[in-house]
């Protein structure tokens, strides 16, 4: 009985060159991709930080490779820093990174405590221009307070310049502000988002100087 001889396949030349090109095209695109740099960085929602320090603080300042910058570890980096609450970065293309920050904002200058209160309720030793709490707040009314604080405009934050707790038989939540401009506010509690309309309010009495009541009535007592 007669044996079956095998054929061996030959390898055509032209295939294992076109694999070969196949090989070096990707790794040369790789290679590419790889040099491609962020050149496009866009910060949102900062206001103690300029963008600037933020780039620095991601770890962005060379403008790194795109491909080898992790979003989730520009998040990790920035969220490290006690001033930042949460980190979101969106990639819309290849070169470009959005970050959007949340940031833990520092609300007053405690006093009693000589900290400055940050907005999750943490202290810092830090200075900010942030206004000054001169005098004691009790438990009950400070944790209401601080609440309070972190849910009002953040320009009308740092344009008031002392806050004293000021109670009165008929309001145990009543403060007594003096902002910047020279101008004084009786506030309380229940209330305490009127003060987001502080501008607007003072522009109808023509630059003239008073006490703002909007504890009662809400109206302007002129000083002189």
């Amino acid at each position: 009985m007669a044996k079956k001889v095998k054929k061996k396949r030959k390898l055509k030349v032209k295939n294992v060159f076109f694999v070969l090109i196949f090989i070096v095209a990707i790794l040369l695109g790789l290679a590419f991709l790889t040099d491609v740099r962020i050149n496009n960085i866009v910060i949102k929602g900062n206001t103690l930080y300029s963008d600037w320090e933020i780039i620095e603080k991601a770890g962005l300042a060379d403008y790194p490779s795109s491909l080898k910058t992790l979003s989730n570890k520009i998040e990790r980096t920035l969220e490290k820093d006690e001033y930042i609450r949460e980190v979101n970065v969106s990639r819309p293309s290849l070169t470009k990174v959005v970050i959007e920050v949340s940031e833990n904002l520092p609300l007053f200058y405690y006093l009693p405590a000589s900290r400055t209160i940050l907005a999750d309720k943490s202290e810092s030793l830090d200075n900010f221009p942030v206004p000054t709490v001169i005098n004691y707040v009790p438990d009950k009314v400070y944790s209401k307070f601080l609440k309070a604080m972190s849910e009002i405009n953040y320009d009308i934050v740092r344009r008031i310049s002392e806050i004293k707790y000021d109670p009165n038989e008929v309001d145990s939540g009543r403060f007594f502000l003096t902002m910047n401009d020279g101008n004084q506010v009786y506030l309380t509690l229940n209330d305490f988002e009127k003060i987001d309309s502080y501008l607007d309010i003072i522009k109808e009495f023509d630059n003239k100087k008073g006490i703002l009541y909007l504890d009662s009535g809400e109206y302007f007592e002129v000083k002189g």
